[in-house]
């Protein structure tokens, strides 16, 4: 397995944060347009698509959220020096894997397994 780098620190700390300022900004212009727009419709139709349409960014901007704070614990485990060190088992995470997920707290025989239990389990 590849090991991590500190260039590769330095690169993962970049796109986290650059990623981070990018969630954070867009979050920021979806409370100041759904604070500012104070539309109504007459029409109880397009009162239900303008309703529809305002919960669907809300539903992204959830997951946007969890992403935030996926993005800031990564950036915290970077700062304590524990990124890149499986929350399961202890073991380094590839770097392909942390290339493709930097935000994953799991190598990926910790992660095959919990979902293989999730799916048996229905959880």
């Amino acid at each position: 397995m590849e090991a991590i780098h500190p260039q590769d620190i330095v690169y993962f700390k970049n796109q986290l944060t650059e990623q981070l300022n990018e969630l954070l900004t867009m979050a920021e212009k979806t409370v100041s347009t759904l604070v500012q727009s104070g539309e109504w419709a007459a029409d109880p139709l397009d009162q239900a698509a303008l309703e529809s349409d305002r919960n669907y960014t809300l539903r992204i901007r959830d997951r946007e959220s969890h992403l935030i704070r996926k993005i800031t614990t990564a950036l915290a485990k970077i700062e304590d020096g524990s990124f890149g060190i499986c929350e399961s088992c202890g073991d380094e995470i590839s770097l392909a894997r942390l290339k493709a997920r930097p935000v994953t707290a799991y190598c990926i025989q910790c992660k095959t397994q919990m979902e293989a239990f999730e799916k048996v389990s229905g959880a």
